[in-house]
């Protein structure tokens, strides 16, 4: 019934009212009034009786309804677009095929844009805040999209908000194929290895395309099992039924009750998980995950921002000598060495595309008392054409990686010849 009353009501603001031209510039009390009286008008023309509590749910789902972006919708709007970046009411930016460009898009004021940030606060349905006492924020809409927000006095520019869409285009190993992001012997590996359960950590640089590269592998994890993920912000999307989702808990108004990453990794570990998958590795949970990897949680997955292979190691080493564990550098490398299997790294090139430009062996080599990253996929780079095209194309090495029994403790089967 009450989906019936809604469509009417509808029908009624478009046909009759000037609704769908003012309601940008309202304010949410002020949409509540407009649309209340909408639903009197069509009740006492069609005779419905309505209770007070399925009169207040209408009032609720259409004002959501009614909830815009203002003059940022077309961006939304836009699949090409992969980016918004909203520096004050004046100065909008996005990234458009790796590029980024001004548009001619304005906010009419600070207001306006202040009015439009509470609506995607509201629309998204985290329950976070955004305000001076607690001025920048980080969510995700319920389309998988990322926001951030920060506000003045943090800002000098005025409210600066920053949307990474979530492209549910980008799905299958097919489509990074599709998009040149890797070739089809490493889309072999890669699926293979999630199968087999290594523990694979994903790095790059902010935008380069980490998590939807893990997105996409995390296909490969069989149904059968038990995967617990752990993030910050919501971004992942797996496709699996037995999926438990943990997200970490910002303070309240009076700084308490924060619910750290570390915080949920170690309560992970009660869940039995068959894996775990780490959103963004950033501070001391990083000798926790070493320390369960090397315990027998293989499967697990992780994000680390940085900028190579050897980068990513040397940035888990002091996120772990932050966590004030009384060991050496030397020892710590040989811990990581001993728990992560592969580093995939991403990379945005000269050109806007978006590439897996290394897939890297970690081992210990005993003989020279040292961590060996060996580059088991890399991408060479040959040349930059005038139209700014990168050239060039991936070059594996044969040699069998030091994790290959692995493959065949699963019985996972690589290409004939793949590896010597």
């Amino acid at each position: 019934m009450l989906d019936d009353v809604k469509s009417k009501v509808h029908q009624y603001l478009i046909a009759k009212t000037n609704f769908l031209q003012v309601k940008d510039n309202m304010q949410e009390d002020q949409l509540r009034v407009v649309i209340s009286r909408a639903i009197g008008e069509v009740c006492d023309k069609d005779e419905i009786e309505l209770s007070d509590l399925d009169r207040a749910v209408l009032i609720r789902d259409l004002v959501m309804d009614a909830i815009s972006l203002g003059p940022i919708k077309p961006l939304i709007e836009d699949d090409a677009i992969s980016e918004i970046m909203i520096n004050g009411p004046k100065q909008i930016y996005i990234q458009r095929a790796g590029k980024i460009e001004l548009t001619n898009i304005r906010f009419d004021a600070e207001r306006q844009l202040l009015h439009v940030i509470q609506k995607i606060m509201a629309a998204s349905g985290t329950g976070r805040r955004v305000d001076e006492s607690s001025p920048y924020v980080d969510f995700s809409l319920k389309d998988g999209s990322r926001v951030n927000i920060i506000l003045p006095p943090v800002s000098l520019i005025g409210p600066v908000v920053t949307i990474r869409k979530f492209s549910s285009r980008i799905s299958k190993i097919e489509d990074l194929l599709h998009l040149e992001m890797l070739n089809k012997p490493m889309a072999d590996f890669l699926m293979a290895s999630i199968r087999a359960k290594l523990n694979i950590v994903f790095c790059g640089a902010t935008g380069t395309g980490k998590t939807t590269t893990l997105n996409v592998l995390s296909r490969y994890i069989p149904e059968d099992e038990r995967v617990v993920t752990i993030e910050d912000t919501a971004e992942l999307r797996l496709i699996q039924e037995h999926v438990v989702s943990l997200q970490a808990k910002a303070p309240n108004i009076e700084g308490k009750g924060t619910i750290s990453i570390r915080d949920l990794f170690i309560n992970s570990l009660r869940m039995r998980p068959d894996r775990i998958i780490i959103g963004e590795v950033r501070s001391n949970e990083a000798m926790d995950m070493i320390q369960a990897i090397a315990s027998g949680h293989s499967g697990s997955l992780a994000i680390v921002h940085a900028d190579s292979p050897k980068d990513c190691l040397n940035r888990l080493v002091t996120m772990i000598l932050m966590s004030g564990i009384h060991l050496d550098v030397e020892e710590i490398r040989k811990h990581i060495a001993s728990a992560i299997d592969l580093i995939v790294h991403t990379e945005l090139s000269l050109d806007g595309k978006r590439r897996v430009t290394y897939v890297t062996d970690v081992r210990y080599s005993p003989k020279d008392n040292s961590v060996v990253l060996e580059d088991i996929f890399y991408f060479k780079q040959e040349a930059v054409t005038a139209d700014g095209r990168v050239l060039g194309d991936w070059v594996m090495n044969k040699k069998q990686p030091s994790f290959y029994d692995k493959f065949i403790k699963r019985n996972i089967k690589l290409p004939e010849g793949f590896f010597q």
